[in-house]
C-alpha cells in the first residue's frame, strides 16, 4: 500500500474503530467519527466525556486506530496512544451546527471533549496493491505527517 493510498484510505472514512483497554484490562472496540486529520499520524475524534472510552483512555492512554473499506479489501491499523482534550480550541475545531443534538450546552458542554489519537506505528494490507501488507515505523509515521496541518472530511447532509 503506497502511502497516497493509505491517505486515500483515511480520507474517505467517515469512521473508524477505536481500540482500547478498559480499567479491568480487557480490550474493547468503539466505532468513532474521525474526520479530522494531519496526515497519517495524528487524528482527531469528538465525543462524550461520559463515554465508557474517554474514561478508560484517561487512565490508560494506549489505544489503536483502524481505518478500512472492505469493498476495496483495505485497511490500516494504527497503533499509538489517545489524548484527551478539554479545552476550547480543539472543541472549537471539531464543532459542528448539528452538534447541538448531542451537546446542548454548545461547545462548552462538560460532556463534550476530543479525542487526539498520536500514532507510534500501524500495519497495513490492500488486496489492490503490489505492496499489499506491511509495517509502518514510527519514523515513518513522522515523515509522512510533518508539515501537514489538520484537514476536515466530513460530508455535510
Amino acid at each position: 500500500m503506497t502511502q497516497q493510498e493509505m491517505y486515500s484510505l483515511i480520507d474517505r472514512s467517515q469512521v473508524a474503530s477505536l481500540g482500547y483497554t478498559d480499567e479491568n484490562g480487557r480490550q474493547n472496540i468503539r466505532m468513532v467519527f474521525s474526520t479530522f486529520h494531519k496526515g497519517i499520524g495524528v487524528h482527531l475524534i469528538s465525543t462524550n466525556t461520559s463515554s465508557s472510552h474517554v474514561q478508560s483512555l484517561l487512565k490508560n492512554e494506549n489505544a489503536c486506530l483502524y481505518f478500512s473499506d472492505p469493498s476495496t479489501f483495505e485497511a490500516l491499523c494504527l497503533s499509538g496512544r489517545a489524548v484527551i482534550h478539554f479545552d476550547r480550541e480543539y472543541k472549537e475545531m471539531l464543532w459542528h451546527p448539528q452538534d447541538v443534538q448531542y451537546y446542548p450546552g454548545g461547545v462548552e458542554d462538560e460532556d463534550y471533549c476530543v479525542v487526539e489519537f498520536i500514532a507510534e506505528s500501524g500495519r497495513f494490507y490492500s488486496g489492490s496493491s503490489e505492496n499489499y501488507k506491511g509495517d509502518i515505523t514510527g519514523q515513518e509515521i513522522e515523515a509522512m505527517t510533518a508539515g501537514r496541518t489538520f484537514t476536515d472530511h466530513r460530508v455535510e447532509a
